[in-house]
């Protein structure tokens, strides 16, 4: 709506403004499309569009995880596996690829040598040059700690398992042409912006260089436009069969490390960031997941909201000064108060009725706790409260006839349903909890039995 886009519109021109940014892009996705651009630029009628291209630093991080994941997905890897299971003469062998995509495999934070983002690659051509004699600071899996080789590991990870070719090669092939990202490349190509850092004390700008950082490029080499960028936030919300399954993509939004600043601030999950933003109209607590990316003279940022579906993405040619991270978070927030998302209309599950199943739906007690069992598409189960207290979760059916917990207290637990000897449904076995359809039937297998005087009154 009009006063919408006048809200995204100022608080591009206030960060463009107050950060002095010689040009600044921004852009909203919703519904799996983008919804509103704008731009801005200290050059009187040389305002950029969407098909120029910026530097997107770490932003590269997540396009990286995905290929690993795919992997994963096809069997060639584990999460699990130790990295010296794939890779010989790495520092750290032990550390896993879950460790190394959430920056908790404690590897130096920088690659040895002088700043590698604004020195060429040919300076560290081998693998053993991007680290130093202590490439270890931390132990492994304690905590987070920000590693930039660690995802030039992840690239040459790929690189192994896809028989030597160039992870930019593999990006190219099996991501980005998929999702119709011909605009992001390693390289810049025209149309792109220069990269500039601005005075801190007077407005005065001087070039920034444009490296091919070589090895390192997994950690940030990569060059994209608000169009493609777009396309990129719309499949981190939903996900693409051809790249990427929903499921996958939502594994990556999972916390993995733990959480920084009070309570809940900050995380990491599987490639993407993770943090907590306050709402300026309800003060609700909002979860973003993305990522934000520097290189010398450029400042990217981009943020998805599952629940409201709003992504907002920022770009900037400027070392410094614009508090990127921010400007993309608002445009989320922006665009959330303003329209809040209108939900899907129901609709009835697809296909036919698995009656056996669906017998199965309906009041379950935990104890004497109510709960219930709901058939979902595909046969997936959920399972809800009914008093406002106790575990709740999603199921994914499996094919030997169980589920397995997505999210909550039960992620990973196995739900069995259990039949008596006649064949009727007897009672639900939820990682060894015991759901009866009655509350301490004394028919019923609960643990420990039931009290054979039954339910009394005071």
């Amino acid at each position: 709506m009009p006063q919408t886009r006048r809200a995204l519109l100022r608080r591009l021109a206030v960060a463009q403004a107050e950060g002095r940014a010689p040009s600044m892009m921004g852009a909203v996705v919703r519904g799996g499309r983008a919804v509103w651009t704008g731009a801005r630029s200290s050059v009187d009628g040389e305002v950029p569009h969407g098909d120029v291209q910026y530097r997107i630093g770490s932003l590269t991080k997540t396009f990286v995880a995905v290929m690993v994941l795919r992997l994963r997905d096809e069997g060639l890897l584990r999460l699990e596996d130790p990295i010296g299971k794939h890779l010989a003469g790495v520092p750290a062998p032990e550390a896993t690829i879950a460790q190394l995509l959430a920056h908790s495999s404690g590897l130096a934070a920088e690659a040895r040598g002088p700043w590698w983002e604004r020195t060429p690659g040919e300076l560290r051509p081998e693998r053993a040059d991007l680290f130093g004699e202590r490439p270890q600071r931390l132990a492994a899996g304690r905590r987070y700690h920000y590693s930039n080789p660690g995802y030039a590991l992840l690239g040459a990870l790929v690189e192994q398992l896809r028989d030597g070719e160039s992870w930019g090669e593999v990006l190219r092939r099996e991501v980005l042409e998929p999702l119709g990202m011909a605009r992001t490349t390693l390289r810049p190509e025209m149309p792109h912006a220069g990269g500039w850092a601005v005075h801190p004390w007077a407005d005065v700008m001087l070039p920034e260089p444009a490296q091919d950082t070589g090895l390192m490029g997994p950690a940030g080499q990569l060059w994209s436009t608000t169009e493609d960028l777009c396309r990129w936030a719309a499949f981190l919300l939903r996900g693409d069969a051809r790249v990427l399954s929903e499921c996958s993509v939502a594994e990556m939004r999972i916390p993995t490390v733990p959480p920084e600043g009070a309570g809940w601030e900050a995380g990491y999950g599987l490639g993407l960031q993770l943090v907590r933003v306050s709402g300026q109209r309800t003060g609700e607590g909002r979860r973003l997941a993305g990522h934000t990316g520097s290189m010398p003279g450029f400042l990217a940022a981009l943020w998805i909201d599952p629940e409201e579906d709003v992504a907002g993405i920022a770009l900037a040619n400027c070392t410094s000064g614009v508090a990127i991270s921010a400007v993309a978070a608002d445009l989320v927030q922006i665009t959330a108060e303003h329209e809040p998302r209108i939900p899907e209309p129901w609709r009835p599950l697809s296909g036919p009725v698995d009656e056996e199943l669906l017998a199965v739906t309906g009041p379950w007690y935990w104890g004497a706790n109510p709960f219930a069992l709901r058939l979902r598409d595909g046969r997936a189960l959920e399972l809800v409260t009914l008093s406002g207290s106790g575990r709740t979760s999603r199921f994914r059916p499996e094919p030997d006839g169980t589920w397995t917990g997505l999210d909550g207290y039960y992620a990973g637990e196995t739900l069995r349903v259990v039949r008596a000897d006649d064949g009727s449904v007897s009672h639900l076995d939820l990682g060894t909890f015991i759901f009866t359809r009655g509350p301490y039937e004394p028919a019923e297998p609960v643990p420990g039995g039931v009290d054979p005087e039954g339910w009394r009154g005071l």
